[in-house]
């Protein structure tokens, strides 16, 4: 049907299973066709075919560096283990490519895409969704629409438990190194750093949040500097990944504070500079590669016309306790 049709597997399997988000014309010609198939069932798409048909697109509009590095490879890896191989677009190049994704339902090299941290919109994702085209979503930027496949790390819970971490030390002005308040990474994890404030009578203090659209370690040392030239200044530093917080760890040496003695600092992600730093940075371990395997074998399901009963897959994250924190110097009772 889907030869017959021209339409993906996925669409196919929205119209046989009464779902909603399928234009009426696309549903209709779905429909004329199966008059024509008798009791065949749908041929798996891209089985016996040319492996260049079988390609999957995976965008990530940013440096492959240790993070996205990290996703992508596993990506790459898991689409060779189900058959399949990866069109990659990557790095500043795909940042100043804005019109991919309305054009994707175009390229008959690639069956499906998985998109990391798409910039884009989320009228192009629908409209993508709309065209019955299969893709995931890998670490949104923004909360994905309720019927788009999206898989991230529980950044809420990851950030409660380093907070946590913090108030069993004694710390209650902490200061926070945040990214883009407009990602939905950095509105969970405030939100995770807060609750353990909050239930110990600590009220969050607006001036110890800072933030940057772009969360490098040259951000975060300016960032924790602003903070730690307060007169009152914090007792501790969490910081939004562990580039910032290498930044942090450098304002604090050139300000003579030493780490953990008189500042704690935590980052987040877990990559390799967290244990090249000293002391070696606390944080929370991210399972970037299992996030990008994750994404693969939603999309494989997706492709043979597999109901996902999961749309929206969030993976555990983990305190590492390293020894950049320790006991404030003043607990408040």
């Amino acid at each position: 049907m889907a030869a017959q049709t021209g339409l993906s597997i996925a669409t196919i399997s929205r119209v046989l299973n009464g779902r909603a988000n399928v234009a009426p014309d696309t549903r209709e010609r779905v429909l004329q066709a199966m008059g024509g198939l008798g009791r065949r069932a749908p041929r798996r798409r891209g089985a016996g075919v040319p492996k260049a048909d079988n390609g999957v697109y995976v965008r990530c509009p940013y440096l492959l560096t240790d993070y996205f590095g990290l996703i992508v490879s596993a990506i790459t890896e898991a689409l060779d283990v189900h058959g399949m191989h990866a069109v990659v677009d990557a790095g500043e190049s795909a940042w100043r490519r804005t019109d991919v994704l309305p054009t994707l339902t175009g390229w008959p090299q690639v069956t499906g895409a998985i998109l990391i941290l798409p910039p884009e919109p989320e009228g192009d994702l629908e409209r993508l969704r709309d065209h019955g085209f299969p893709f995931v979503v890998v670490d949104p930027r923004t909360a994905p629409p309720r019927d788009v496949a999206a898989v991230s790390a529980a950044n809420f819970a990851g950030a409660r438990r380093l907070m946590s971490h913090l108030v069993e030390l004694g710390h209650r002005r902490v200061g926070i190194l945040g990214g883009p308040l407009s990602w939905m990474a950095m509105s969970d994890r405030l939100a995770g750093y807060h609750a353990p404030l909050v239930a110990v009578g600590a009220y969050p203090d607006a001036g110890l949040l800072r933030t940057s659209t772009d969360p490098t370690v040259e951000a975060g040392r300016a960032l924790a500097g602003e903070l730690l030239d307060r007169p009152d200044r914090p007792t501790a530093l969490v910081a939004f990944n562990d580039k910032m917080a290498v930044g942090a760890l450098q304002a604090a040496a050139e300000r003579g504070l030493r780490v953990p003695e008189e500042l704690s600092v935590a980052g987040f992600d877990d990559i390799d500079v967290s244990r090249a730093t000293h002391p070696m940075l606390t944080t929370v371990r991210q399972p970037l590669g299992e996030m990008g395997r994750m994404a693969v074998s939603l999309l494989s399901r997706m492709l043979t016309g597999h109901e996902l009963d999961a749309l929206h897959v969030e993976l555990a994250t983990e305190l590492v306790i390293r020894g950049s924190t320790g006991p404030a110097l003043t607990r408040v009772s």
